[in-house]
């Protein structure tokens, strides 16, 4: 009742201030009007077909973030960033960790969401989801993100599940010159971004960069130091050469090092107790990617892509303690080692058959190989180095039925890997257009998401407790036989345009899950950890958990002047899972928010976003089944930017500004739960 009073107040004060700053504003066209409400609607996006097509007609639920959008929102990270699509859940763990997700079960590693960075993917296969600590752009440099809601399997394989995040940077063609970049303020102490773009040769170009970052920690709801500062180092380059109108070669690379602290809880079996420890744990990787795209004609291309992609990374976790005596503690190194290298190589190529069939395949082979040290920590792995090979092929066609006016696109996708052997991923979508500013689009697709080595391969030791029997343990065991989730998903959409300055998306879906858990085994004595007996409480992985989630997603935006745009977007979401299945609970029934973007003139913009989250279910370190209640809360962004030319930009923001701090999500390493603070920072950006 308290968030709902606030998210009307907060509502109604946004609403004022802009209709303020409207009736005194000087109405001359600045960046808001660059794109019409008909040119965004109408982007061209690659992530539906793995060509571009216009977003207004794609058979899928898929929203864009263009370079202005992120910009305009303030945001500081790419999870940041993606609070403004509608139906995904961001929630911050703590000041370097986020929880994302697409429809329903998010967590801190979400497993049925695919991220790509330029077409690479950023999905780790030790936990799933992203390490999303270590993934990040300089934020002038994106070109745009486009996410699909919903399952993306057919095109881009195993694990887009739920929905696909792709990362799309501009080319260097389009980042010439110089740019510096510095903010600083209540959570940036600071972040500085040097990048510079220039011309080799003839249709040769590149840029370069380095950015750095240092992030304060934040607290407990007690005002406790929750040790999660956070510091990075990155740079990197990119070359795009286009030596005649068939050819593009495109190599890109990155490196970065940092650290990052996390509180995590300490385990120890005599006696049974359970300490809090923060740690900071090392983080470093690099990548190289390299892309051939040839134009073979208006209507066919060949595109090969390969790229390496390597990370080492420290996982903070409390010492795996075993009394050797009863007053000496053996092993508690706390810090899990993590390598791992990626080989990836990608052929892709488009080409129509007669008038009505626009045909795309490919083939894929990936190889990825990891060493891990967890010596003295509460996960334990039955083998420390592991590698896999994953081979793939997909086609898909698009079939004119009704020209301009009724498409049909069948496919699938075709993997074998070496823990679940062969997988398939077929779609099919229909879209119809029954006049220019109207499509109907539905999808019946099938995908899966394979196990993770951790769900295979580790035993997590979760706490201790003690017994009349004398000390247990309860811990979450690996199963080396665990086979692929499934999803069959269901979805329906209509996006039109009543007039030229106002647009609706909206989605309906309905999603059958067959699913992994970990589900409460027959306690007894544990062979595993001597010389003193105790009671293990053991935690399965086990398919065969069934069940369903159902819900709308809504997206308006409208041009109200030519000065001043504003975007809403509400989501619903329901799951029905029999028993006690963890990540079904950890996702909002209701998230809603609106944006506001409005220019005053002579080089003015005020920015303004208002976000309200439903309440979740989330679990902190605790026995396997039990959950820390997250209160609804609701969030208020105010930006003021000045851009007296074109080469100046500066800027304050004000985020989280209606309290001085609140929970969003808890994590399963620890009891406490980090409050999410307000923070003011400034930004200057000066182009040359």
């Amino acid at each position: 009742m308290n968030a709902s009073r606030t998210l009307i107040k907060a509502t109604v004060a946004l609403i004022f201030l802009n209709v303020i700053f409207t009736s005194e504003a000087q109405y001359t066209r600045t960046n808001i009007a660059e794109l019409s409400i008909e040119d965004l609607v109408n982007l061209q996006i690659t992530s539906v077909s793995k060509r571009q097509t216009p977003l207004a007609q794609s058979p899928a639920a898929v929203a864009v973030l263009t370079a202005d959008d992120i910009r305009r929102i303030g945001a500081t990270s790419i999870p940041e960033a993606l609070r403004a699509i509608p139906g995904l859940d961001v929630a911050r763990v703590s000041a370097n960790r986020w929880a994302v997700s697409s429809r329903g079960f998010n967590d801190e590693y979400s497993n049925k969401l695919l991220v790509l960075v330029d077409g690479r993917s950023v999905y780790t296969p030790t936990f799933g989801g992203v390490y999303w600590n270590s993934e990040d752009v300089v934020l002038e440099d994106l070109d745009r993100i486009e996410v699909i809601r919903g399952p993306g399997a057919t095109l881009w394989g195993a694990n887009a599940v739920d929905g696909v995040i792709n990362i799309i940077t501009k080319s260097a063609k389009e980042t010439q010159g110089g740019l510096l970049s510095t903010q600083y303020g209540t959570e940036d102490q600071p972040e500085v971004t040097a990048r510079y773009g220039g011309q080799i040769s003839t249709n040769l170009f590149y840029r370069v960069y380095v950015k750095y970052f240092n992030r304060n920690g934040f607290d407990d709801a007690h005002g406790n130091d929750m040790s999660d500062n956070w510091q990075v180092a990155r740079g990197g380059f990119r070359m795009d050469w286009e030596p005649d109108e068939e050819n593009t070669f495109t190599l890109l690379g990155d490196y970065y090092g940092g650290s990052y602290g996390e509180q995590v809880g300490k385990t120890s079996v005599i006696p049974a107790t359970n300490a809090i420890l923060g740690l900071q744990a090392p983080i470093s990787g690099g990548d190289l990617l390299g892309r051939w795209t040839h134009q073979i004609s208006e209507e066919s291309d060949l595109k090969v892509q390969v790229y390496y992609d390597h990370y080492e990374r420290g996982h903070p976790y409390g010492g795996g303690v075993i009394m050797a005596s009863p007053n000496e503690f053996v092993s508690s190194q706390n810090i899990m080692h993590e390598v791992r290298d990626t080989w990836d190589l990608d052929i892709q190529h488009r080409f129509p058959l007669g008038h009505r069939n626009d045909i795309v395949w490919g083939v894929g082979y990936r190889h990825t190989q990891d060493q891990i040290d967890s010596h003295g920590v509460q996960i334990t792995w039955k083998i420390n180095r592991d590698a896999d090979d994953l081979f793939s092929t997909f086609v898909q066609d698009e079939i004119t039925v009704v020209e301009d006016r009724l498409h049909f696109t069948i496919g699938s996708k075709f993997e074998h890997n070496g823990d679940t052997g062969f997988e398939f991923e077929p779609s099919g979508r229909i879209a119809w257009t029954p006049t220019e500013h109207q499509t109907v689009w539905g999808s019946i697709a099938r995908a899966v998401r394979t196990p993770t080595r951790l769900e295979r391969d580790a035993r997590v030791d979760i706490m201790s407790f003690p017994t009349m029997m004398g000390p247990g343990i309860a811990s979450s065991l690996g199963n080396p036989n665990l086979g692929s989730e499934e999803v069959l998903a269901y979805e329906l959409g209509y996006r039109f345009e009543p007039m030229r300055k106002l647009s609706f998306d909206i989605t309906g879906f309905y999603n059958d899950y067959n699913l992994a858990s970990s589900v409460p085994g027959t306690p007894g004595l544990d062979p595993n950890l001597n010389p003193f007996p105790h009671l293990l409480l053991p935690y399965n992985e086990t398919n065969g958990i069934t069940g369903s989630t159902y819900g709308v997603e809504l997206l308006a935006q409208w041009q109200v002047t030519t000065q001043w745009r504003l975007s809403a977007s509400y989501s619903w979401l329901q799951t029905a899972f029999g028993g006690n299945l963890l990540t079904a609970q950890t996702s909002p029934e209701h998230q809603f928010n609106v944006r506001s973007s409005l220019d005053l003139g002579r080089g003015w913009e005020f920015d303004s976003a208002l976000y309200y989250v439903d309440q979740i279910k989330s679990q902190s370190q605790n026995v396997t089944g039990s959950f820390t209640t997250i209160p609804a809360y609701v969030r208020l962004d105010l930006g003021l930017t000045w851009r007296p030319n074109d080469r100046l930009e500066f800027s304050v923001w004000g985020q989280n500004l209606l309290d001085g701090g609140h929970p969003e999500f808890a994590s399963y390493k620890t009891p406490n739960v980090a409050e999410i603070p307000r923070s003011i920072f400034g930004k200057i950006t000066w182009r040359f």
